[in-house]
C-alpha cells in the first residue's frame, strides 16, 4: 500500500484548517436541516453550486430532517435504491425526484 505524502507543518496545517473547515460547514447546514431553517429542497439546489454541501452524505441529511430517524432514513434509501454511502452530488435525477416526493 502507497503512503501518504510527506508535507510539510504549513502544509499539514493548511490541510487540517481546510478540513476543519468543511466539517464545520456541512454540520452547520445539518443543523440548520434540522431546525427547519433550511428545507430538503433547498439543501438540494445549494448542493448543486456548492462542491462542500454536495459531498454531505444522503443518509446524514435524511437524518437531520424533523421527523425522520436512522431506521425511516435507511428504509426510504433502501426503497428508492440509493446505496448508503451515496453523496447528494452523486444522486440521479430519479433519485432525487424520489427523495422530495418523500420528504418535501
Amino acid at each position: 500500500m502507497p503512503q501518504p505524502p510527506k508535507l510539510s507543518d504549513e502544509q499539514r496545517a493548511a490541510a487540517l484548517e481546510k478540513a476543519a473547515k468543511v466539517r464545520r460547514i456541512r454540520s452547520e447546514m445539518k443543523m440548520r436541516l434540522k431546525m427547519g431553517s433550511v428545507t430538503f429542497p433547498e439543501l438540494l439546489e445549494q448542493a448543486d453550486g456548492d462542491e462542500t454541501i454536495a459531498k454531505i452524505k444522503v443518509l446524514a441529511v435524511l437524518e437531520s430532517l424533523p421527523g425522520v430517524g436512522k431506521v425511516k432514513a435507511r428504509r426510504t434509501m433502501e426503497e428508492i435504491g440509493i446505496a448508503e454511502s451515496r453523496r447528494l452530488a452523486g444522486l440521479g435525477p430519479q433519485q432525487r425526484k424520489a427523495l422530495l416526493e418523500e420528504f418535501s
